[in-house]
């Protein structure tokens, strides 16, 4: 008897331990209360109105920044905003240059042939000419008074010479034509040396970068996120920076894509310079990105772009210059009495979304319709009414390796000072059931 009943005492025992370790199920009731859902985020101003800014130049030819103005100075129309120089283009300059000279000598060297050849066939037809006359005139003598054989041989000689004299002709008809074509090929040449130190020139004197209007300068980055700085390699035509605005500016804002679901143009944004609360902005979003992208390739996390306009009272008054970064609120949905859930206590399944609400000692499966959905909590429109209790966490064991030895080592450490155990204990509490607050 006495065996049986410490053999029961000892059951006990284990079944109220394994009690004390079992947390349960955390549930928040369903109350009406005022509900404001918000995305947070930080952006950078910039002018709505922006003159761009290219490097001079044509034809990508390269040249080197040698003195430039800093990010964010004010200037005036016409003030100098950069200067460069083209060691490169000065040499090729000066290639194009001699190339021009070489096509003038080359020409002249052709004309001189050209006229030697000229000469030539006139000096061979005044020959001819000679000799055919010659021919002729023995041709036409009486044979009675010379020998037969040698009226033969003259009427023989001017055929001949009456054939090569038409050669002579036909040869310096070709040399006049070949010659113009090699002359008009050398002038083709030389315009197009005229044109390329003519654009090398323009190149040359197009060193200096001013600016077009008034504005504050700000700087472009490249591909790789570098912006202009003295002694870099540039492009004619590049993107150097640009001239906003300061009157008219917006506010770029990117959110990540899993928190910006749902934003839509025509959402209020609050707005605050860093740091200084208290100089409060209100506006609205005027455009948002049609698909989110990624910023950087260190991370594929992507992020939907937006813009609000930022009033022009709120500029004058808080002085706003582009580039400044603000912290922003975008409202997603704000009323004074509206019903909620939190996020974890939703489950999707079919492009359906369900909660469990408590029914007796279990908790079931019920569908609701959500309506604007925030970072944490979202909208309920119908499927729960005031007094439910929906599950948040279900009820499990609370892992208890470990905290007899955080015990003892708690008893050597300092008074007041925190130590494992501490949190382990911490852990182990149950947790209570919770009301539905505002966020």
């Amino acid at each position: 008897m006495m065996r049986a009943v410490a053999i029961a005492i000892f059951a006990l025992a284990l079944l109220s331990a394994c009690a004390a370790d079992t947390a349960p199920a955390t549930v928040e009731t369903v109350a009406a209360a005022p509900l404001r859902l918000s995305v947070r985020g930080e952006g950078e101003l910039k002018s709505a109105k922006a003159t761009p800014l290219n490097v001079p130049g044509r034809n990508w030819a390269s040249r080197q920044l040698e003195w430039m103005l800093p990010e964010g100075s004010t200037v005036r129309k016409g003030d100098l905003i950069a200067r460069f120089s083209a060691a490169q283009g000065q040499q090729e300059l000066s290639q194009t240059l001699i190339d021009l000279q070489r096509n003038l000598l080359a020409r002249a060297a052709k004309q001189g042939e050209l006229a030697t050849a000229h000469s030539k066939v006139a000096v061979d037809l005044a020959q001819v000419a000679v000799q055919l006359g010659i021919a002729e005139r023995y041709a036409s003598a009486d044979l009675s008074t010379m020998a037969r054989n040698e009226v033969l041989d003259a009427v023989q000689d001017a055929s001949y010479l009456k054939a090569k004299r038409d050669t002579l002709e036909w040869q310096r008809g070709q040399a006049g034509v070949r010659g113009g074509a090699e002359l008009a090929v050398l002038d083709a040449q030389r315009a197009t040396f005229d044109l390329a130190a003519q654009a090398r020139q323009s190149d040359l004197d197009a060193l200096e970068l001013r600016a077009p209007n008034d504005g504050v300068l700000m700087l472009s980055s490249n591909w790789s996120g570098d912006k202009p700085n003295v002694g870099a390699t540039l492009r004619a035509g590049f993107d150097y920076g640009s001239l906003p605005d300061a009157s008219a500016m917006e506010l770029e804002l990117s959110l990540p894509q899993i928190e910006a679901q749902g934003l839509r143009v025509g959402h209020a944004v609050e707005m605050f310079p860093v740091g200084r609360p208290e100089q409060r902005i209100v506006s609205t979003l005027s455009w948002v990105a049609s698909a989110a992208k990624v910023r950087s390739q260190d991370s594929p996390v992507k992020y939907l772009t937006m813009k609000a306009p930022i009033p022009a009272e709120a500029i004058a008054r808080y002085r706003l210059v582009p580039g400044q970064r603000l912290d922003a609120r975008v409202v997603l949905f704000d009323a004074p009495k509206a019903l909620s859930v939190a996020n974890v206590a939703i489950d999707s399944d079919a492009g359906k979304d369900y909660v469990r609400v408590r029914n007796g000692g279990d908790f079931l499966r019920r569908e609701i319709q959500l309506g604007v959905r925030g970072p944490a909590r979202s909208q309920v429109r119908s499927g729960l009414r005031e007094g439910d209790e929906v599950l948040l966490v279900e009820a499990g064991a609370i892992a208890t390796a470990g905290i007899e030895t955080a015990d003892k080592a708690a008893e050597t450490e300092e008074p007041g000072q925190a130590t494992p155990a501490d949190a382990a204990k911490a852990a182990a509490a149950p947790a209570r059931k919770t009301q539905a607050v505002r966020p």
